[in-house]
């Protein structure tokens, strides 16, 4: 029997809990914005930041199981309509909503990956932006033969965020790059390769991975928080979920164009990449089966067609975050976050997919004016920290030293 906790039925989070067999609790958060593809908000931050440190200290939770509401989407990303109407002219540097809304987001990834307990996801429909900062912040992940996932900002004019430089950079062959520069839609095959989902479960089987938990003993698992230990929480959750039928998911794209887009991505520096991403001709001597491909040419149209800026970004923070931690790599895109919201692109970005949805976005600057001495500077300038000395909303993260910490004031 589920069971609610306290709170309205229209709560953008729900959360309740499954009595498990053995007497203890499987807590269930539930975004419930699906008319909005259960886009992020800062209450929405805020309600799982809460019921996360709440759960974190009862005993009788066991492990967490988060999901979306409606049958389209886990997470559609975040809400930026709120960040549109928060940039104009005279807003300052930094945004103050802006700032709120990063900063509890990036908070909550945070939480999220040093939790304690088993934190699963139903990753069911759509998963973009926002969602894969959720998604890669869960430690047991499923997705089904329904699930699509993509980093598509570089058709907004802002950068692949929410912990997207760190989750992108650790996919193999330089398939994360390829991913963050083009917006490519995946699906849970390419989640499984790219080491974004360990289990992949039929739309269907919802009930029975609840059940197969509810049914896990759960007694051994009390006194003992060890990941490594056999009879930790963690493990637990791995065995009921590894019980589940297998379902079949559609092929993986990168599994099958992998040498391609590694050759691609290795072809010199963003200026080459472009070139060759520009011309259907250097494509096809690449990879001719890469080059024709429908999902192939989606991705590369959707690059022509999307932001130099964002593009230029993506290529600079995948290599500037190579060797930082998960702390250091938000609080860096929470300063490239604030300064993307000050600048034209990400704005016109939003205007032209959102607001007037005449999606003709008016760049500010071709990728090379991006790459010449002055565009290196603009681009290298978002890393800058916005905020004045002990301003920074994740500054109790880090040291003065560290990689992008360095205020401008």
């Amino acid at each position: 029997m589920t069971t609610a906790i306290e709170g309205k039925p229209e709560a953008p989070v729900l959360f309740s809990t499954e009595p498990t067999d053995c007497g203890h609790l499987i807590g269930i958060m539930t975004l419930n914005t699906p008319k909005s593809l259960n886009a992020l908000s800062v209450e929405m931050c805020q309600l799982l930041s809460q019921q996360l440190e709440q759960w974190q200290g009862d005993e009788q939770v066991v492990a967490l199981l988060l999901k979306g509401a409606g049958d389209k989407a886990f997470c559609a990303g975040g809400d930026i309509r709120r960040l549109y109407d928060s940039m104009s002219a005279t807003a300052p540097l930094p945004n103050p909503y802006a700032t709120e809304f990063f900063g509890h987001e990036y908070r909550l990834y945070r939480q999220m990956h040093f939790y304690s307990k088993p934190l699963i996801l139903w990753g069911d429909g759509i998963i973009m932006g926002g969602g894969m900062g959720l998604m890669a912040g869960c430690s047991h992940r499923l997705v089904t033969e329904r699930t699509r996932f993509a980093m598509p900002e570089v058709t907004i004019g802002l950068f692949p965020d929410a912990s997207g430089s760190w989750f992108l950079q650790r996919m193999p062959a330089k398939t994360g790059l390829f991913l963050g520069l083009t917006g490519a839609m995946c699906n849970g095959s390419d989640a499984l390769l790219t080491n974004l989902a360990e289990y992949a479960v039929a739309s269907t089987d919802y009930d029975g991975v609840i059940q197969s938990l509810k049914q896990s003993d759960w007694q051994v698992a009390v006194s003992s928080r060890d990941k490594c230990d056999n009879n930790s929480a963690h493990s637990i959750v791995s065995r009921a979920l590894a019980a589940q039928p297998v379902a079949e998911l559609p092929d993986s794209k990168l599994a099958q164009h992998w040498r391609a887009i590694q050759q691609l991505m290795n072809s010199g520096g963003l200026g080459d990449i472009d070139a060759l991403l520009q011309s259907d001709a250097a494509l096809a001597k690449i990879d001719t089966e890469f080059a024709n491909d429908s999902w192939t040419q989606r991705a590369v149209d959707t690059y022509r067609h999307g932001c130099p800026v964002t593009a230029a970004l993506t290529y600079a923070l995948y290599y500037k975050v190579t060797d930082l931690s998960l702390e250091q790599v938000l609080y860096l895109e929470a300063n490239v976050a604030v300064h993307c919201v000050a600048n034209p692109d990400f704005k016109e970005g939003v205007r032209a997919l959102l607001i007037d949805k005449d999606r003709n976005p008016q760049w500010s600057r071709s990728l090379a004016d991006c790459l010449s001495s002055e565009g290196q500077a603009y681009i290298q300038q978002h890393f800058v920290n916005p905020y004045a000395k002990g301003e920074h909303p994740l500054g109790d993260w880090l040291g003065d030293e560290a990689l992008g910490s360095q205020s401008v004031r």
